[in-house]
């Protein structure tokens, strides 16, 4: 599955260069966006709460996830509004790591807006990651699906874009394939998440 990911295929693109790309193909009129992530542990600055809880202020992170509950009901509306569907399948490992227990909480609120999230353990995958990790894949529509790249301090890059409709074409189908197999955002949260204390941050 996703061969086409192989050896540093694809066009790269510097992450201004990405974020530019990825708005303008966004905007267009495309039926879905499909999302696979696999890391465990990223920096996300820029994000008020990730810096809250990288600093170690848990109930502040919270609040600041919270308080984007009204623009990004706007943004779920919108993609109703467009026809666009947003699946996410979020690949995790245990015991959970920080940085992915304040981003379930996040996914949470997303779940709430109507974002299609499904979470599948890392075990179940295995056997697809003999040669390395699964890549970090966002596929837009049949119209353009890029690798996001990460630079050594695990934060956002740049991306590899793939344009080629058949290679998208089966990249959604072995996206799907995995999504089937998922569970359910809210069923892993409440069992796996929201017993959890406030993580600790080193």
């Amino acid at each position: 599955m996703f061969e086409c990911f192989r050896d540093g295929a694809g066009e790269i693109l510097k992450r201004p260069e990405y974020l530019a790309d990825f708005g303008r193909f966004h905007e267009s009129d495309i039926p879905f966006l499909a999302k696979i992530e696999r890391g465990q542990t990223f920096k996300e600055h820029g994000s008020p709460s990730w810096d809250a809880f990288a600093a170690g202020d848990w109930a502040g992170a919270l609040r600041l996830i919270e308080a984007k509950r009204a623009p990004l009901a706007a943004y779920f509306q919108d993609c109703a509004r467009r026809g666009l569907s947003f699946r996410r399948l979020r690949i995790v490992e245990f015991p959970v790591t920080p940085y992915l227990q304040w981003e379930m909480n996040s996914f949470r609120l997303r779940s709430e807006l109507g974002e299609e999230i499904r979470v599948l353990d890392a075990r179940e995958i295995a056997d697809l990651e003999q040669d390395g990790p699964l890549p970090e894949i966002v596929a837009l529509g049949n119209s353009v699906m890029y690798a996001v790249i990460y630079d050594e301090e695990l934060k956002g890059a740049g991306a590899r874009r793939f344009l080629d409709p058949e290679q998208i074409a089966t990249t959604v189908a072995e996206f799907e394939s995995l999504y089937r197999k998922g569970e359910e955002f809210s069923e892993f949260f409440e069992r796996e998440i929201a017993p959890l204390g406030p993580p600790a941050v080193r």
